[in-house]
């Protein structure tokens, strides 16, 4: 039986809704900063910009690029069962990518801030028989309206590091006032799905990782053609989604490497790619020439940099130099997702921040898939042996690619949790 709301969350219900004045200027301020696309901002009042489907519908929600292209292959394999799918996200960057990977029958819309009247809204309108969240996604509004209609709500890919733990643990009634809420959270590790019983959830289950069930992104025939002719010849190796901070070092072992190594090209693929025109600004401050790909640009024989800053690319990139350092690591951001480097045949780098893929990493590194650096001296040590070593690249990026390969299943796995609720009669 539901708990009633602890006052954390009813005082919490009230002041959002005493201050959806504010939500409306946050999106006006965010559509300004470029963050929000202006000819939808609707969608974050709950206003639905097309139909709903006639028959069961399924609505699925990751907050940004990772955990939205995680459930690529759910919202697959739920259209082929017959079930409509809605996936909503939160960000432009993930909104442009779904246009280009969503299955024939599923839509896509902008979730709505967490304010009652337009979770009210959207829910009217688009009336789910299922909800499906990715990951650590807990909006305690949404959370409390599914509840309140008796829409089923599925954590998938659920995952809680040690410092949401810890938070979580401060407020222990708050916690689980929520989770209690879920009728099922699938977790991707023991650990995981141990912290989420311990906060509330009722049922727990395991399912491993999805994002290992995910295809590598695509890559543009002609386009890898073209690059590939154009840096034949020339060791490249790419700083894949990078972070404030982490150019500079890039800049850095480039220019340690060049002597070394006749012809260097490093590329950047920034992991916000609006950041590119003040990385081509980093990259020259340091010296070095920078072209930078969403302005037409090409790597020519004297571009040192090539900045990669569009969005959708990297399945071209990784394909192109297959020595890759993930980004968000050398600073404490937590690191970038390796799955996709590895599984097209990537050998991997990476600092010493990577709580956000912590079993991931180690499980790369312990098969040789990957190396860990501890700062740019060591990441400059590391490309000067890889770079004149193709053995020794090809050999990490084989174990690279098995390790992920033998860490898959979490799809199916996921899949027969949720049954039961596929297969349930609609409400509607």
């Amino acid at each position: 039986m539901r708990s009633r709301l602890p006052l954390t969350l009813a005082l919490y219900r009230s002041g959002v809704t005493l201050l959806e004045p504010a939500a409306a200027g946050l999106l006006a301020w965010r559509w300004r900063k470029g963050k929000e696309d202006g000819a939808r901002i609707g969608e974050r009042r709950g206003f639905a910009s097309r139909p709903r489907p006639r028959d069961r519908l399924a609505w699925l929600h990751g907050a940004s690029v990772g955990e939205t292209l995680s459930l690529v292959p759910l919202v697959e394999r739920l259209t082929q069962c017959g079930v409509k799918v809605l996936v909503t996200s939160g960000t432009r960057t993930s909104a442009d990518l779904l246009a280009r990977r969503l299955p024939p029958g599923s839509l896509h819309q902008f979730f709505p801030l967490d304010v009652p009247r337009y979770l009210r809204r959207f829910l009217d309108h688009w009336r789910p028989d299922l909800v499906l969240f990715a990951e650590s996604e807990i909006w305690p509004n949404t959370v409390i309206e599914l509840g309140r209609r008796g829409i089923p709500l599925v954590m998938v890919n659920g995952r809680v590091s040690e410092r949401s733990y810890r938070r979580w643990s401060r407020l222990p009634v708050t916690a689980r006032a929520l989770l209690e809420r879920y009728a099922l959270c699938i977790a991707q590790s023991p650990i995981d799905a141990e912290r989420l019983a311990r906060l509330g959830a009722a049922q727990v289950a395991v399912a491993g990782n999805l994002k290992f069930d995910a295809p590598p992104p695509p890559a543009d025939a002609h386009a890898l053609a073209q690059l590939s002719g154009l840096v034949a010849g020339r060791p490249v190796w790419i700083a894949a989604s990078t972070h404030s901070g982490e150019e500079e070092a890039v800049a850095t072992v480039h220019q340690t490497l060049a002597s070394r190594l006749p012809g260097l090209l490093t590329i950047v693929a920034p992991r916000h790619p609006q950041r590119g025109s003040a990385v081509a600004e980093t990259v020259e401050d340091a010296g070095l020439r920078a072209v930078r790909r969403s302005a037409g640009g090409l790597p020519g024989r004297e571009t040192d940099i090539y900045v990669a800053d569009t969005i959708g690319e990297l399945g071209l990139f990784y394909r192109l130099a297959p020595l890759v350092f993930m980004g968000g690591s050398l600073v404490p951001h937590g690191g970038q997702n390796p799955i996709e480097p590895a599984k097209l045949g990537a050998a991997i780098l990476h600092g010493p921040h990577v709580r956000n893929f912590a079993d991931v990493y180690a499980a790369l590194d312990h098969a040789g898939g990957a190396l860990p650096v501890t700062d740019p001296d060591g990441l400059a040590a590391a490309l000067a042996d890889l770079l004149i070593d193709a053995g020794l690249v090809r050999a990490m990026a084989q174990a690279a690619a098995e390790t992920v390969e033998r860490l898959t299943g979490a799809l199916d796995r996921t899949l027969r949790s949720i049954e039961p609720f596929i297969t349930a009669p609609s409400t509607h």
